[in-house]
């Protein structure tokens, strides 16, 4: 109970459990990975952040979807924009840090940084996203 307990207040440790079953079973456990999403006002923005978050071994990989039509609320007044998306794969681990970094260099005032846990998926492709985030 206590342990229970522990696990889901610090999030630290419930990573390492994480990586630690999967490491001892071979399985994946729901969560291990995540998907985080970015829009950027353009391409060259787009491109320059998913680098950096390369470089840095913040993700594995980093999709560049253009123009997406983005509507939303900006001081009181709806706004429309086409926007570039970003679905970056990463560590759920690995998520906190990324989207500060995503803060320093994006140019937007307030950066749409979202993640979503990554429930399955293909065995291989989970591993090359762990091997493409070892740090060197």
């Amino acid at each position: 109970m206590i342990l229970t307990a522990s696990f889901l207040t610090y999030p630290m440790l419930r990573t390492l459990s994480l990586q630690l079953h999967s490491a001892v079973t071979g399985s994946y456990v729901s969560g291990t990975y995540s998907i985080v999403f970015v829009n950027c006002p353009n391409e060259q923005i787009a491109r320059d952040i998913a680098r950096a978050i390369l470089d840095k071994k913040l993700a594995a990989s980093v999709n560049i979807l253009p123009k997406a039509s983005s509507l939303y609320f900006w001081n009181g007044e709806i706004e429309e924009a086409t926007e570039i998306l970003l679905l970056i794969k990463t560590k759920t681990s690995k998520v906190r840090m990324l989207s500060s970094y995503v803060r320093l260099v994006h140019p937007f005032e307030i950066p749409e940084v979202f993640s979503l846990p990554m429930d399955q998926g293909d065995v291989h492709y989970l591993k090359w996203l762990e091997e493409g985030m070892e740090e060197d």
